[in-house]
């Protein structure tokens, strides 16, 4: 758990995954400090620079006992290989410098499993070890961050914490998980009956408690780990685990993965479909045997919550 007494700057504080992080640690006691490049809206939020080479950060890390990095450019196909790293990359190494230079004790980065690759073969999930560096651009400037934040971390005393989600799902979640939710409430039949992959997913709370976690823990220094819900789950048991949160059936077929694929290509979705029907498994024993971590919220907790504050939005 985070040292009440922490002062911590989030980046990316408005967020999907920023402003989780700044309310989780709130309610722990920290004095967060959560940067937005908007004009500030909560009592808790700075106004920083954008994520570049030549940003400016003096003022924002002033007495910073942590900084937590969520903000990132995010995976959009369209985006080049130089966009992704002059931001994720190049900014966050400019934000590491100066947080290292002001004193800052801690900086934990949030990666990607994407590091790794995009899906796993059965029996062979992904662990804190890089085969090879990816070819994704995204991924890539997240893999050439992590390169530059370690070396950084083993010449001066600021410790650095990496940390590499998969897919993160909970309150507020868009893109793939966000379509999936409103295809189950609408009852449109799926084709995704007997699907037998695995993907590994992680619950917006689990990724808070373990950023919190790891801020004060002495064996989360200059570390990565892969981050992820305990249980990996098929397309299949996801979009049924949703329905019954949602209180609604769930209208599954039956489509021969071959089709399946050939549609994606003739649509121009194979990419995405992919990301529904492939495999993504995560190895993280590491995270659990060295910290003594475990994942408070299940699956089923996490999308019953989901569905509640979908309930009282509408």
């Amino acid at each position: 758990m985070a040292d009440i007494k922490s002062t911590v700057l989030v980046t990316g504080a408005n967020g999907f995954v920023g402003k989780a992080v700044c309310e989780h640690l709130l309610v722990l006691g920290a004095n967060v400090k959560g940067a937005v490049r908007s004009h500030p809206f909560a009592s808790y939020h700075v106004q920083a620079p954008s994520l570049t080479a030549d940003a400016d950060w003096t003022a924002q890390l002033q007495q910073v006992d942590v900084v937590v990095h969520c903000a990132a450019r995010v995976h959009v196909m369209s985006e080049t290989a130089t966009a992704f790293r002059a931001v994720n990359t190049e900014g966050s190494l400019t934000l590491a410098l100066q947080a290292a230079e002001a004193g800052v004790k801690r900086f934990i980065f949030i990666s990607s499993i994407k590091v790794n690759g995009e899906q796993t073969e059965p029996g062979k999930p992904f662990d804190e070890n890089v085969q090879s560096p990816p070819e994704d651009p995204y991924g890539r400037s997240k893999y050439e961050a992590e390169q530059e934040l370690m070396a950084l971390a083993n010449e001066c005393g600021m410790a650095v914490t990496i940390i590499r989600p998969p897919l993160i799902y909970g309150a507020g979640v868009k893109a793939n998980f966000a379509s999936m939710m409103m295809w189950v409430r609408k009852g449109i039949p799926l084709p995704f009956a007997r699907l037998n992959n695995a993907r590994s997913l992680l619950a917006l709370p689990n990724l808070c408690d373990f950023i919190a976690h790891a801020m004060a823990h002495p064996a989360a220094v200059n570390q990565v780990f892969l981050v992820a819900d305990p249980v990996a789950v098929s397309t299949s048991q996801l979009l049924t685990a949703i329905a019954d949160a949602e209180g609604v059936s769930c209208r599954l077929f039956y489509l021969p993965p071959g089709i399946l694929r050939g549609l994606g290509r003739c649509l121009g979705i194979d990419a995405k479909l992919q990301r529904i029907y492939g495999s993504l498994e995560m190895d993280t024993r590491k995270a659990q045997s060295r910290l003594q971590w475990s994942a408070p919220y299940s699956l089923s907790q996490t999308l019953s919550l989901m569905a509640s504050s979908h309930s009282e939005s509408s």
